[in-house]
């Protein structure tokens, strides 16, 4: 494995039976990176984080940390951190009692790096789980998971069901506390708005496919959006845009994968299209298509 990517995937599927979860996808996650993965709900997401983790296997090429995460899942588990989307905490433990069992657990967990996390929190040492607010165990949980020296962090909607608050100081203590430049942390979340000021780079699926993995970098260099008048509609739908739609103030956008033609470039004014909008454009809604039908 190249010693600068923490993940490298070759053509790798994920089934269930007859049921394909994901279908051959390659890709590497560098160190240093934010990686958002976004797709629809059973896109693939929460089964390509699985299967990192080596709780389902995969097959094609597939290496996290320079191990096979089925055979060598021990060893991969001192290195890598991971919340589920279900993930809970017992509700009947102190937080001090918490911190034990984890120094117990996990040996490159630090005690005194979780205590320090937690002083960030409104938690304290001595309030029990079933004591917090949904928001507060989950800063408790990012907390412990931080506290762990791993060099690969996954989550799965970390933040669901969480008031924008809650979700603000969330990214605040993960990006502050955690990200140094060599970790790395790949992230599925539904609130694209909230995580793209964070991501470094973007994975997303749809039914299945990987059908983007890009830098926000080069994505900014690579699709271009037209906001444009409606006398113009007509002219630049002729240019087949990945995506039209409708701005405030009555003005229409269209985001097309490369430079439109010059012709067309000239009817609108060029914008930066949102990680939003583009997820539109390269994914498809499951309930809306079925709808459709």
């Amino acid at each position: 494995m190249n010693n600068i990517n923490l993940v490298e995937a070759r053509e790798m599927s994920l089934r269930y039976g007859k049921k394909t979860a994901l279908e051959r996808a390659s890709f590497v996650i560098p160190k240093g990176r934010v990686v958002g993965l976004l797709g629809h709900n059973g896109a693939g997401k929460t089964s390509l984080m699985k299967a990192l983790v080596g709780l389902l296997p995969a097959e094609g090429e597939l290496s996290v940390l320079g191990l096979d995460p089925r055979r060598q899942r021990g060893a991969l588990l001192e290195q890598l951190c991971y919340i589920p989307d279900v993930a809970v905490l017992p509700r009947w433990a102190r937080v001090s009692e918490l911190i034990t069992l984890m120094s117990g657990l996990q040996p490159r967990f630090s005690a005194l790096r979780a205590r320090e996390l937690l002083k960030r929190t409104s938690v304290g040492l001595n309030d029990k789980v079933k004591s917090l607010s949904k928001g507060m165990v989950v800063q408790l949980h990012l907390a412990l998971i931080a506290a762990i020296d791993a060099r690969l962090m996954v989550l799965d909607e970390p933040t669901l069901g969480l008031d924008v608050v809650s979700r603000k100081s969330f990214y605040e203590m993960l990006i502050d506390e955690w990200c140094d430049g060599e970790r790395s942390v790949l992230i599925s979340t539904h609130q694209v708005e909230e995580v793209e000021s964070l991501l470094s780079d973007v994975m997303m699926l749809d039914e299945g496919r990987l059908v983007l993995n890009i830098s926000l970098e080069d994505m900014d260099r690579r699709f271009v959006a037209l906001s444009h008048d409606p006398a113009t509609a007509e002219a630049i739908a002729a240019a087949h845009p990945l995506l039209r739609y409708r701005q405030s103030g009555g003005r229409g956008a269209a985001i097309f994968d490369g430079a439109p033609p010059a012709h067309v470039a000239e009817l609108g004014e060029r914008i930066r299209p949102s990680l939003v909008d583009l997820f539109m454009a390269l994914t498809r809604n499951p309930a809306l298509h079925r709808k459709e039908a």
